[in-house]
């Protein structure tokens, strides 16, 4: 009984990694973008709805991604002093 609950805890996390989307804002460094990923919520007390922007600091191995493009990115363990996501996928390529 003990084996099967090990062999579900290894292919499924208890607390799943974040997943963003957003628009490469920087590619000069290498192997690293910056993505900014906006995020709408709602003023505590008057209701509107406010975007807030947040900048990431992305590991792109392969240095595919340009700026411009539109990337979904997922939480990983530090890399580096400011990077903590890596890029999972390029959906969209700036025009």
């Amino acid at each position: 009984m003990t084996d099967s609950t090990n062999e579900t805890n290894e292919t499924t996390r208890e607390n799943p990694r974040k997943v963003r989307e957003g628009i490469v804002v920087s590619d000069k460094m290498n192997s690293t973008l910056v993505v900014a990923v906006n995020e709408r919520v709602s003023h505590p007390r008057y209701g509107k709805t406010v975007q807030r922007t947040k900048k990431l600091y992305v590991h792109d191995e392969k240095n595919e991604a340009k700026i411009g493009d539109r990337v979904r990115v997922q939480e990983t363990r530090p890399l580096s002093k400011l990077k903590r996501w890596r890029l999972t996928e390029i959906v969209e390529r700036a025009r």
